[in-house]
């Protein structure tokens, strides 16, 4: 049988994604990766470089997933808001990956500064703001999608009966509160900031 470089690529993204879901940059460990993928450990090495090259790679690979499957939607942020709610929902590891990223490594990646810049202007021209504005309504309205995976379920379901209900009532509440936003912030008369 020929040896398949993609397919044992690929093997060690997705066993990646798995322990640095776990265990974050620091405490993840390349001798588990590798035994997840089923690959030696210098493949790892020989593909990526580095740990910390295969953790980029990785959360690359994730937010091109989430860009695919969650297209943006400047003219509906409160659409895409609850879009993003829902990804994170059926992929609640891509939200734990970026609170390692975030824990870890403060810095943004130049593709993340360039997709954030992207949206950002993005909205600025759809709503006619300027693009801080357009990245500010984009800041909140991905802070809106992901408060229930930030939030410990013992306070976000309060004793709820029923969970899928409650879910969609937060996700209800998600688009309600990113359309008050999108309202005020991106469709305002322009005036002053006051300091």
């Amino acid at each position: 049988m020929a040896y398949d470089s993609a397919a044992t690529k690929a093997s060690l993204l997705d066993a990646a994604y798995r322990e640095f879901v776990e265990h974050g940059l620091a405490g993840a460990r390349v001798d588990r990766i590798a035994t997840g993928a089923k690959a030696n450990k210098q493949a790892i090495y020989h593909y990526f470089g580095s740990k910390d090259a295969l953790f980029d790679a990785v959360l690359g690979t994730r937010l091109r997933i989430l860009a695919d499957v969650v297209p943006f939607t400047p003219h509906d942020l409160p659409g895409y808001a609850g879009a993003i709610f829902d990804y994170l929902e059926n992929d609640p590891g891509l939200l734990r990956l970026t609170q390692w990223k975030a824990l870890e490594r403060s810095d943004a990646s130049p593709e993340e500064q360039a997709a954030h810049q992207s949206k950002a202007q993005q909205l600025a021209l759809t709503h006619g703001v300027d693009v801080e504005t357009g990245a500010d309504a984009m800041m909140l309205a991905l802070a809106a999608a992901q408060a229930w995976g930030n939030t410990p379920g013992t306070i976000r379901d309060s004793g709820a009966a029923n969970e899928s209900e409650r879910r969609a009532r937060h996700r209800r509440a998600i688009v309600a509160t990113v359309a008050a936003m999108t309202d005020s912030l991106l469709h305002a008369p322009t005036a002053p900031v006051a300091p």
